[in-house]
């Protein structure tokens, strides 16, 4: 059962930021450092995090480093700190098989989490109807959030009859789209428009690539003669991991312009300089190898990670990425919330 407050919040959209994660030189887990990040989401404005998703790494699965129950165990506390509102969405990140996926699932639910967001992610062998049915066990255990991760980081291309069943399936409360892709993301939206259960799932946009415009945007489709329209209400991102203050009054603004019913050409362009510093971050030029690097290397450089360091040897920052975000820096001063961190940042680390 989800908490009411919670479950409105997810409907009504909010910032949820991927949280990343922070390690020492060594590789080893930096708690304070992880602390501070939570710190950071909380006090500039999220609605919710996700822990234990890509942006975390999903090596902290691997039993060398042993990490998955204790980073997110770490955010847990820090939201309870805080005393967040009751409707502050804690969603924790679920992977592999279904055995696997199952632990993760009880785990998660049993120190705090209200949803699962659940990656089929490596998972290639499986078929459709058999990642249907893991999502089904999973959602008998937490409420779940359905994940089209794009293929180039592990993910994998999937049928609108696919997604149509998966809104079907009780316990399923929302969709992250995030193939990087317009016509997959249109089968998402066409789908959750002709399920019975539309009104009960909310729809995220993880399109770092498109992300204003998935914002902006309201789907509309003829469904058995009657036209049905859906609205892409937040965003579940790893790209709002950084500058995230101003993304939460970017957001505000999009909101506000969606209620007046009119949209600003300035936001169209805005949308667009955004997708530049997501295509730096998250190194787009090279497949998106890059990507989690990229991410680590802007909180780094704001001082809240020590280093852009992973856990995976091969991720790491791409030739040249460095020097595209020096550009997006240098370009769009307005993006970033350098100045909010700068305000904050021993706070972040005090507590």
């Amino acid at each position: 059962m989800v908490n009411p407050k919670v479950l409105e919040h997810l409907h009504k959209g909010t910032v949820i930021p991927a949280h990343p994660l922070a390690l020492t030189e060594s590789r080893e887990l930096d708690e304070d450092g992880q602390r501070a990040l939570t710190r950071y989401y909380i006090d500039a404005g999220v609605g919710g995090v996700a822990v234990g998703v890509h942006t975390t790494q999903f090596e902290i699965r691997d039993p060398q480093f042993n990490l998955f129950e204790k980073v997110l165990t770490l955010a847990i506390e820090e939201i309870n700190n805080a005393q967040v509102p009751e409707s502050f969405i804690k969603i924790g990140g679920i992977s592999g098989p279904e055995e696997a996926a199952i632990k993760e699932a009880k785990f998660i639910k049993s120190i705090g989490y209200d949803f699962a967001l659940l990656s089929m992610g490596g998972l290639s062998d499986a078929t459709p109807q058999e990642l249907l049915e893991r999502t089904k066990k999973v959602a008998e255990v937490i409420p779940v959030i359905g994940f089209y991760l794009q293929p180039a980081v592990g993910g994998r291309v999937l049928s609108f009859d696919f997604w149509k069943a998966l809104a079907e399936i009780p316990n399923v409360y929302g969709i992250k789209i995030a193939p990087f892709n317009r016509y997959q993301t249109l089968d998402v939206m066409r789908a959750v428009c002709n399920s019975t259960r539309n009104k009960e799932i909310a729809i995220y946009t993880g399109n770092d690539d498109n992300i204003v415009a998935d914002l902006l945007t309201t789907y509309r489709f003829q469904v058995d003669g009657r036209k049905v329209e859906k609205e892409i209400v937040g965003g579940l991102l790893g790209h709002w991991s950084v500058w995230t203050k101003t993304t939460v009054d970017i957001f505000k603004d999009i909101k506000n312009s969606k209620l007046d019913g009119k949209i600003p050409a300035e936001l169209l362009t805005l949308g667009q300089e955004i997708t530049d510093a997501n295509a730096a971050f998250f190194d787009s030029n090279n497949q998106f190898k890059g990507s989690i690097a990229g991410i680590n290397e802007v909180l780094a450089r704001q001082g809240i990670l020590k280093g852009n360091w992973c856990l995976a040897d091969r991720e790491k920052l791409s030739p040249n990425q460095s020097t595209e975000i020096d550009r997006v820096y240098s370009e769009y001063p307005h993006l970033n919330d350098d100045a909010f961190v700068k305000d904050n940042l021993s706070k972040w680390f005090t507590k």
